[in-house]
């Protein structure tokens, strides 16, 4: 689909996200993340006239698009899904029939040179989500210890080049500010001696850099307790990935979740009796098909991990 400024978004795993909530007509849904809406409109078009949908954003653009549509079951919420719970009782909601976080940069965040995400442009090195709060790109590696810089880059970015990126960056830093994308590149670039075929050497940091500046990682472990305590009986949360570290907490948490009390197995004690675990995971992961990567190469890194939220108490 084409947004208000005209960028072109393609939404990952549109039908396999949203299908895996099992939508009821009259349940509450949460989109933790509404990019340009593609998940929020095929979830509304799910609902009955008692439905309704919650989508959160901290993109001021994503903000604009959300209030295109004109429809009482919709609600936008400007803010991070990691005040989920806060903001939901603020709109006097205890409980929710399904969360769906899309975890993934928004293709007009990136090919909007503007928003400083890409090496592709020259512009402002920003790469904050939402541009009314936070510190930007540049004022971070203006400021940041050799160290810090090395250990975002080398285990946000898992670049293996990451000390010498570091060590340059703040040698540079010392005779001139890093401002821009390009000059960040610069850096990058003449650091790494090799890189995969058709990958710009600016790939992993740029990476590392925006999880980093965005709190990414912290957010996503924030908002899952949060997401499950919602939760009602039944209701279902479908997380998509397209970072191995995302992937990672998310695979933990629901299978900690999903995991029944461990108890020795020689004692006298009947299944029925045993805590019961209050997630159950819903098939396997779920990747895009060849024909979805085809169409749109940012899917290729993507999965979708799906658990379902059982009667046990927390």
């Amino acid at each position: 689909m084409t947004d208000a400024n005209g960028f072109v978004h393609r939404t990952v795993l549109l039908q396999e996200a949203v299908d895996a909530l099992a939508i009821k007509p009259d349940g509450i849904y949460v989109d933790g993340t509404f990019g340009r809406g593609g998940h929020s409109r095929l979830i509304l078009s799910r609902l009955g006239p008692n439905g309704r949908l919650i989508s959160f954003d901290k993109d001021l653009q994503a903000i604009a698009e959300a209030h295109t549509i004109d429809d009482t079951r919709f609600t936008i919420v400007h803010n991070g899904f990691t005040h989920l719970e806060r903001e939901l009782a603020q709109l006097g909601i205890e409980v929710v029939d399904g969360v769906l976080l899309d975890l993934g940069i928004s293709s007009p965040q990136v090919d909007d040179g503007s928003r400083g995400f890409s090496f592709r442009f020259d512009a402002p090195l920003d790469m904050r989500m939402d541009t009314t709060r936070g510190v930007t790109a540049a004022e971070w590696l203006a400021t940041a210890p050799e160290q810090e810089i090395y250990r975002v880059i080398k285990e946000y970015g898992e670049e293996r080049f990451a000390k010498q990126i570091a060590r340059k960056i703040v040698a540079v830093r010392t005779e001139r500010a890093i401002t821009t994308t390009r000059q960040l590149a610069e850096v990058v670039a003449s650091c790494v001696r090799s890189r995969e075929p058709g990958q710009d050497p600016s790939t992993r940091s740029f990476q590392a850099i925006r999880i980093h500046v965005n709190q990414e990682l912290e957010e996503l472990s924030l908002v899952l307790p949060q997401a499950m305590r919602l939760l009602r009986a039944g209701g279902r949360m479908s997380v998509i990935s397209f970072h191995s570290l995302e992937d990672r907490i998310v695979k933990r948490f629901m299978k900690d979740a999903a995991n029944e009390d461990d108890m020795p197995s020689r004692l006298p004690i009947r299944a029925a009796d045993l805590k019961k675990p209050p997630m159950h995971i819903i098939g396997k992961p779920i990747r895009p098909s060849e024909d979805e990567v085809k169409a749109n190469s940012r899917a290729r890194s993507a999965i979708l991990r799906v658990a379902e939220r059982t009667e046990s108490p927390l």
